[in-house]
């Protein structure tokens, strides 16, 4: 036999058959995961042995014992060893260089595939699908190979190691993250994208094609899941003992992903009930209320106008407009919730001004319509609410409206504008309309045309289709739109979301606050009033949060509004408030288990009513403001169980929301001694 023999790692045998090791037959070496790997293979030449040193599981017997006459000389088990022992920290070397290696690569694909994003977004943005196409498909190979790398044996088993191993894990969950984004989601809804005429989905005259949005449906919602499952994922490795250069990433992934699983599952719902709603199997009469917010209700203003919008295959058309004035008291009242009705006394079902005195609309909308059965037999198929700044934000869609109708031109003749834009239609509706018309019945009529214009132009094809779904997306984010479905598998998924307008349930944050207002004024004084809302973390007591909700409101009617506005505009006094001042019913919502504790005006402690809706604390004061005067008032909550970060609800309102809610702040807390 030959003194030159080589030494070499095998992989494990692979099951020998007990019958083999009893006749004494060697072992073959069988190829494993480790032939793909060439740097695992570490060959040492020497010319001292004739053994061959195999890897193998020193639990298992899968070598028989040596025969009495192949025994090494005595020094020669030494030599085996130290060999061996080098053999195993070049194989460790080599495999550790390979996996920095493969790292690296992995990094720079999952880069490529970034840095390809804003080109895509970019492409569907102007509508060139075909490029789209083709980024995905550039991105789907950055991702593929960044997948494909970090499901190889070594890594795999690298991953399983204690310690290192959770970051080989948690890159690999990254990169099947990305992989499975662009191919299950990216793909599909590009393909979705290219399909679908987003201008076809524009009101006109004839309605709107559905088919291509059903059509659509079910790729969105097999996106959205997708979107879902990696969010998941993600969502479910530990970063705390992560290294920076992986938590940090994955912490950026995590955030992304959140964002894109938020807009894909509202799309996906949006599929799932719009065909259904806009009347595409059957035509649908929706009651519309137009909330006026110059006289503040908790949803935003009362609901003075009301019409029936007709809704078939997408075509709109308003019918029966009428006043909630013109419905006059209910007796028997409508029966509301009776939790709602001690902080909002009966009036919620006996008059259909009031019957949004509560913020939560499902209750709102059931009352009005079941109000709206008894006056008219009718019974309809849900409630949409809308105020004059969200109409704003559908002219800026629509453009200028041109008022047509005879007897609206001539009521506004000289002294109210005969074409209407975003510009000028929250003034003319909120203010102008009372300054300028005394009689009532002649301004609900001059409402009644303006909405039956700006519908008309909306029906009429020339919308900007997308201006058009930007404007109602905000409008819904501001709590200007409302929808509440009598079709329970509609409402079911509407409530999931701030379009529906509830206080509780899965569309409210576990740690929401809410400030909503009623006037008490009996008039049209808050297109006056400026107010902020603001959350303020105060020290924690007892091991509880603690946060103050400060509410800050401003009269800036002029020192003569008494006499400089009318009547109609300042309520003359009739409900025991001075003409000129404004009086607001303030009602603040904290999250569920917490509670109010207190309640301060002007810096001065004060009572206030206490109550709790749907689980939640509502502690209610009522202030009062002279023409110029400012007034701030503070709830404290406390016992606060959760750990989230707090979110606000507020009343929409005559000013822009970003004017009203501001930043969060912190009191500043002394360490206990």
């Amino acid at each position: 036999m030959s003194r030159s023999h080589l030494w070499q790692f095998h992989p494990l045998p692979e099951a020998l058959s007990p019958e083999k090791k009893e006749q004494g037959d060697p072992p073959s070496p069988t190829k494993t995961i480790l032939d793909e790997w060439p740097t695992a293979y570490c060959r040492l030449v020497s010319a001292a042995g004739t053994d061959t040193i195999k890897m193998i599981d020193p639990s298992k017997k899968h070598l028989r014992e040596p025969a009495a006459d192949n025994v090494s000389p005595p020094g020669k088990p030494k030599l085996v060893l130290v060999v061996s022992v080098i053999a195993l920290a070049v194989l460790i070397v080599s495999c550790v260089g390979w996996l920095g290696v493969r790292a690296t690569m992995v990094k720079a694909e999952l880069e490529g595939a970034s840095q390809l994003l804003p080109k895509l977004k970019d492409q569907l943005l102007k509508d060139d699908t075909a490029a789209a196409a083709g980024t995905v498909s550039e991105l789907r190979t950055h991702t593929t190979s960044a997948r494909d790398m970090t499901r190889e044996p070594l890594w795999t088993l690298a991953a399983a190691l204690p310690g290192l191993g959770q970051n080989f894990h948690a890159a690999q969950e990254v990169a099947t993250s990305a992989d499975d984004v662009i191919r299950l989601a990216a793909g599909p809804l590009v393909e979705v994208f290219s399909s679908v005429d987003w201008k076809s989905l524009a009101p006109r005259n004839s309605g709107i094609d559905l088919d291509p949005l059903k059509r659509a449906e079910p790729k969105i919602s097999s996106a959205a899941h997708a979107i879902r499952q990696s969010s998941d994922r993600l969502n479910g490795i530990d970063t705390e003992n992560l290294l920076p250069q992986v938590s940090a990433p994955l912490v950026s992934a995590r955030e992304q992903l959140a964002e894109l699983r938020t807009g894909l599952d509202t799309a996906a719902s949006a599929a799932s009930i719009v065909p259904e709603l806009m009347g595409a199997d059957d035509e649908r009469r929706y009651l519309l209320l137009i909330q006026n917010n110059a006289e503040v209700r908790s949803t935003g203003g009362i609901p003075g106008a009301l019409a029936v919008l007709h809704v078939d295959s997408g075509k709109l058309r308003l019918e029966s407009q009428t006043s909630a004035t013109a419905l006059g008291p209910f007796d028997p009242i409508i029966e509301v919730d009776p939790d709602q009705e001690l902080i909002y006394t009966r009036r919620l079902g006996k008059f259909m001004q009031d019957a949004n005195l509560t913020p939560d609309f499902p209750t709102a909308a059931t009352t009005a319509k079941a109000m709206w059965a008894v006056r008219t037999g009718t019974n309809l198929d849900g409630v949409v609410s809308i105020d004059p700044v969200a109409l704003s934000y559908i002219l800026d869609a629509t453009g200028p409206v041109q008022l047509k109708d005879p007897q609206v031109l001539e009521l506004a003749r000289n002294i109210l504008p005969t074409k209407l834009t975003g510009d000028n239609v929250v003034r003319t509706l909120l203010s102008d309309v009372y300054s300028k018309i005394s009689d009532p019945p002649l301004q609900d009529a001059y409402f009644a045309g303006v909405a039956h214009e700006i519908f008309g132009a909306l029906s009429s094809g020339k919308t900007d289709a997308k201006g058009l779904l930007d404007g109602l997306r905000q409008a819904a984010d501001e709590r200007r739109v409302l929808v509440w479905s009598a079709h329970p598998s509609e409402q079911a998924v509407i409530a999931k979301y701030v379009l529906g307008g509830a206080i509780s349930g899965e569309s409210v944050n576990p740690a929401q606050f809410g400030v909503y207002f009623n006037d008490g004024t009996g008039a049209k004084m808050d297109y006056y009033v400026r107010r902020t809302v603001q959350l303020v973390s105060a020290c924690s007591a007892n091991g509880y949060s603690e946060i103050k909700v400060r509410v800050t409101s401003t009269n800036t009617a002029p020192t003569d509004a008494a006499t400089s506005l009318p009547e109609y505009v300042t309520g003359g006094g009739a409900f025991g408030v001075p003409a000129g001042s404004v009086q607001t019913n303030i009602t603040a919502y904290g999250p569920v288990q917490s509670n109010v504790e207190t309640a301060v005006v002007d810096g001065k402690k004060t009572p206030f009513g206490s109550q709790r809706q749907s689980g939640r604390p509502v502690g209610v004061l009522t202030t009062r403001l002279a023409p110029g005067q400012t007034s701030t008032i503070e709830f404290t909550f406390g016992k606060i169980v959760q750990h989230t970060a707090p979110q606000l609800a507020v009343t929409p309102t005559v000013q822009a929301l970003k004017d009203v809610i501001l930043k969060a702040q912190a009191d500043a807390c002394v360490p206990a001694a």
